[in-house]
């Protein structure tokens, strides 16, 4: 046995409700308020409350749902809003506790706090340290959030990572390059060409101006230092 909340409105959620109620504990239903219904337009709670009354299950009609998104909006809206700003070369990026709103991303903010991004910094450590100031921020806003709407200057949007965003383009700056790479480690990972073979470049680094390997897989292989895989080439 689970206890569980169930939001549900239409003959469906109801029967879903009553059958899910048969071996959990159901804590709540959420569901919208009363609405006029019928050819008489009477005032009538939806299927699902109407199967949460005949089983004594608490109603609520409204709830505040928070969202936590791991950028600083209203800059990097959207899917990937890390790797955006790693790409992007931004020195700083944070946490926004956020109301859902219909509009992507676009709620009034609840919480919000900025952190430096490193050199060193990628996806994955900046996730981490996403993760542990989300968890504070939503202990601060709760259980009653101040609300502050979005300001509409610096708004960016945070494309879904696609197949091109990850080919490294050798012609462009060194810099830009880190970036792409510390972007998509170790999640996804970069790809490119060294030594006339494919690789996924997960970590590298700037020496004299230039972007140096650190860490590549060639296709079937394991993860390898670049001497290493310099080496198997000999």
């Amino acid at each position: 046995m689970r206890r569980l909340a169930v939001a549900a409105t239409a003959p469906l959620g109801a029967d879903v409700l009553a059958r899910l109620a048969e071996n959990h504990e159901i804590a709540y239903l959420l569901t919208r308020p009363d609405r006029p219904r019928g050819r008489g337009r009477r005032v009538a709670p939806t299927p699902a409350k109407e199967a949460a009354k005949r089983l004594g299950i608490e109603v609520r009609e409204r709830a505040l749902w928070l969202n936590v998104h791991p950028s600083l909006l209203p800059r990097w809206r959207g899917a990937a809003p890390i790797e955006r700003a790693l790409m992007a070369g931004d020195a700083e990026t944070g946490v926004s506790i956020i109301k859902l709103v219909p509009e992507l991303d676009a709620g009034p903010i609840a919480a919000q706090r900025a952190f430096p991004l490193g050199e060193e910094d990628d996806f994955g450590t900046v996730s981490a340290r996403a993760g542990e100031l989300a968890a504070e921020l939503l202990e601060q806003a709760l259980p009653e959030p101040e609300l502050t709407p979005q300001p509409e200057e610096g708004l960016t949007y945070a494309a879904k990572i696609g197949p091109e965003d990850r080919e490294l383009d050798w012609s462009r700056p060194p810099e830009e390059l880190l970036n792409r790479i510390r972007a998509l480690s170790p999640h996804i990972g970069a790809r490119g060409e060294l030594h006339g073979r494919p690789v996924t470049i997960w970590r590298a680094r700037i020496e004299e101006g230039e972007l140096v390997p650190v860490e590549v897989q060639a296709e079937g292989r394991r993860r390898m230092s670049y001497d290493e895989f310099l080496r198997g080439l000999r």
